[in-house]
């Protein structure tokens, strides 16, 4: 092959933008290709570049015989003494093969194995790098449109905005510049196909982060962004700085950041609101522009709330045709209802509802809500195990037991009854209804008892202690309601 067409396959490949090493693996491949269709076989082709790559030769390796039976392979010891005076038979000997030799058949077999390797070729190096570009935004140009699909010239590709991924707000001529987002890259029989959207939340993404540097260092983090492409978009913000305002920093000075974004838009209203992890705060942040007077959660399981606003903000809270409302669900990831100050004051909301609202942030469990043993705070798994295993799921089996039926429970250690005591100690308050009785009973200071009165004969229920394991007894038991020993009380009359 002449150095002239080394270089112009050189040249298709800077053009092409095609990895060199795959090209010469190309056209090594394709040589081999015609060697196989002129003679057969290509097990004794071999195919050489020289140092700078601007000429190629190929070679049949045959080995030297006497008495040749495949000349394919075989070349007779007297030719090959010609070639080379210093071979002797069995050695193999390169035998240089003119490219013109082969038939015209082969030729054009070789071309359009070439012209399709190119294309893989191309096509697999455009692939890996336009697949690198998933979500990074692309600047084309406008081409045509067929079926309300626009192409855009990306350069080296052809690139596709669908009808379903442009805003109503646009409207594009020959050729406009076009900023969208690379959301998908997939090869297909008619060639690499690039879709591009500029309805994607992503592309509202990259577009601050190109104006708002505090969001491309990290500084400014976007909690989420939702759109309602053309009308609307809220984005939720927050910031690693206690110093920097992620709002303020979005807005930019006398709002020139955000201004260029919404001329990116096309004069897409855009909501920047701060991110609140404090649900009640970040759904009156949610709502914005409308301020929100009070937040009421309705449901914590089905994240129902109920946002209460002033008369004369309930239709900026609900929006156009409830699109504000609408995005705000969508932001805060809750089914909000907006009601007004004197709508709310006719609903009757149940004492439960208000205390979710109250007690939805709290770290503590109420005592008084605890209803299972795996609820009690600081309880163990082997505690809870051991529970378990013995039948007790409930606060009040727990609390129903006495010491020594919690000690003698199967499982039960020293170290986990300790444990136990402590935790129902920490979180409950025995409160002994003997004593709580007879506090009740007793006289007030102010009330005294007449001088020399004596008590009521069963006026007062004297206790005592069982003999065989100490639990407290009355003289009215006739069996301890610990261990079951039968009671019997014997009494003298006093003098």
């Amino acid at each position: 092959m002449s150095a002239e067409m080394a270089e112009a396959i050189r040249q298709l490949v800077q053009e092409k933008g095609i990895d060199e090493d795959l090209v010469f693996r190309m056209i090594e491949d394709t040589l081999k290709a015609a060697y196989k269709r002129k003679f057969g076989t290509n097990d004794n082709a071999v195919v050489t570049f020289n140092d700078a790559h601007t000429d190629v030769s190929i070679y049949s390796r045959k080995t030297i015989v006497d008495g040749v039976y495949n000349p394919v392979l075989e070349i007779e010891l007297d030719e090959a003494l010609q070639l080379d005076p210093e071979c002797e038979e069995g050695d193999e000997l390169l035998i240089e093969v003119d490219p013109k030799e082969f038939d015209r058949i082969s030729v054009q077999s070789a071309k359009q194995t070439a012209h399709q390797s190119i294309r893989d070729i191309q096509k697999d190096s455009l692939y890996s790098e336009y697949k690198d570009k998933v979500s990074e935004i692309i600047i084309g140009y406008y081409q045509r449109e067929r079926n309300g699909n626009i192409y855009v010239d990306l350069g080296k590709v052809e690139g596709i905005l669908p009808k379903k991924f442009q805003s109503p707000r646009e409207t594009y001529r020959q050729n406009d510049r076009i900023k969208a987002l690379i959301t998908e890259v997939k090869k297909t029989p008619s060639g690499l196909q690039i879709v591009l959207s500029r309805t994607d939340p992503d592309f509202v993404r990259r577009i601050l982060e190109l104006e708002v540097p505090e969001i491309y260092d990290k500084t400014v983090e976007i909690h989420k962004i939702v759109r309602e492409p053309g009308y609307r978009t809220k984005v939720a913000v927050f910031s690693h700085r206690e110093d920097v305002d992620p709002v303020g920093a979005c807005v930019g000075l006398k709002g020139v950041r955000i201004q260029a974004v919404i001329r990116e838009l096309e004069g897409e209203k855009i909501d920047i609101l701060k991110y609140d992890e404090n649900p009640l705060m970040f759904i009156k942040n949610a709502l914005s522009p409308a301020e929100v007077n009070e937040v009421v959660i309705l449901d914590t399981a089905k994240r129902s709330a109920l946002a209460v606003v002033a008369e004369q903000q309930f239709s900026l809270a609900i929006g156009k045709q409830g699109l504000n409302v609408r995005l705000a669900n969508r932001l805060a990831d809750w089914s909000i209802d907006v009601k007004t100050d004197e709508q709310f004051a006719e609903m009757d909301l149940t004492a439960d509802s208000r205390r979710a609202a109250n007690d939805l942030f709290s770290d503590e469990t109420p005592v008084d809500e605890l209803s299972l043993v795996t609820e009690l705070p600081g309880i163990t798994e082997e505690l809870s195990e051991i529970l378990k295993n013995n039948k007790i799921e409930r606060i009040e089996e727990l609390l129903s037991l006495s010491e020594e039926q919690l000690h003698g429970l199967e499982g039960m250690t020293d170290e986990n009854y300790t444990l136990l005591s402590t935790l129902l100690k920490e979180s409950f308050e025995v409160v002994d209804e003997t004593e709580k009785s007879a506090e009740g009973e007793a006289p007030s200071a102010t009330e005294e008892a007449p001088a020399g009165a004596a008590p009521e004969a069963g006026a007062e229920s004297e206790e005592y202690e069982c003999p065989e394991c100490g639990a407290r007894i009355t003289i009215d038991m006739t069996t301890c309601p610990n261990c079951g020993i039968g009671l019997s009380f014997e009494f003298e009359d006093e003098e």
